[in-house]
């Protein structure tokens, strides 16, 4: 298993390189999600660098704990968390929606099995978590599942399924992490289907709830901490993030990089910016 890194800045200098990975990748594949990868970045960094047991040399370890990318439109930033921490050349990251290549515009597999699950139909992640999730406790593996959303997904009926059978079987090897950037395909979810009081319908479904900025990893740990100490019940964190997070013009403009790739213009600003940061 990779060590863990507590160092915060060690921590932001993988989620710049992330970062600049990600927009490199989907530039060059000419098609991608741009601001729903960036807005995962320090969750995923948080996982990958400091909270999941897992081990790159044993993808499928039977006493892993287990990730599911639910919203799988953001899987370059996934591949990236992989590519970064192991599991494959970072000279793949390029490859991201070429023909033949297995890392595909969605989690796929049978391109890549040391996936956890084909995911991307948005709403079914959890589903497929629970599952997992009640097969380890009847196992009596001690392992944990984590399965990040998208909040624009939350309008799927499935989840709140999902949600009331983790909550009623008091799943508490489950962490649901919602990516909630505010937008989505078409706009700003305010705009299209509200979704508050969000954290108050997990906790109608007998849910445990971390409210958290998902940009700053101390209040990440913290969240992960609370999950894995709570016993009787799964825990849902809702991380508030911005949606293109570390590229300004991104930033400011959600909804319009959900599903365009940056053109070499746009490119070229965006790794000034991260540049600058460093």
């Amino acid at each position: 298993m990779p060590a863990k890194i507590p160092d915060l800045t060690a921590l932001r200098d993988i989620a710049r390189e992330m970062r600049r990975h990600i927009l490199r990748m989907i530039a060059e594949a000419g098609s991608g999600h741009p601001g729903g990868s960036l807005s995962a970045v320090e969750l995923l960094t948080a996982l990958y660098w400091h909270e999941l047991k897992h081990d790159p040399r044993n993808p499928k370890d039977p006493d892993r704990d287990r990730f599911i990318l639910s919203k799988g439109h953001g899987v370059p930033a996934l591949y990236t968390a992989l590519a970064m921490s192991g599991y494959f050349d970072v000279a793949e990251l390029p490859s991201l929606r070429k023909l033949d290549s297995p890392l595909q515009g969605h989690p796929d597999v049978r391109k890549m099995p040391l996936l956890e699950a084909s995911t991307g139909s948005l709403g079914q992640g959890l589903s497929i978590g629970v599952g997992m999730a009640l097969g380890l406790r009847l196992d009596a593996n001690p392992a944990r599942v984590y399965v990040m959303l998208g909040d624009g997904e939350c309008d799927e009926g499935q989840v709140w399924e999902a949600a009331m059978f983790a909550g009623a079987h008091g799943l508490s090897n489950l962490c649901a992490v919602v990516d909630a950037n505010g937008a989505q395909l078409d706009g700003w979810i305010d705009d299209i289907l509200p979704l508050e009081p969000f954290a108050d319908k997990w906790r109608a479904n007998k849910w445990n709830v971390v409210e958290i900025d998902g940009h700053s990893f101390p209040t990440i740990f913290d969240a992960f901490d609370a999950a894995r100490n709570r016993q009787d019940a799964p825990t849902a964190i809702v991380a508030r993030t911005i949606k293109g997070k570390g590229v300004s013009f991104m930033e400011a403009d959600g909804p319009k990089y959900h599903g365009i790739a940056p053109t070499a213009d746009e490119l070229s600003r965006a790794l000034a910016e991260l540049d600058a940061e460093g």
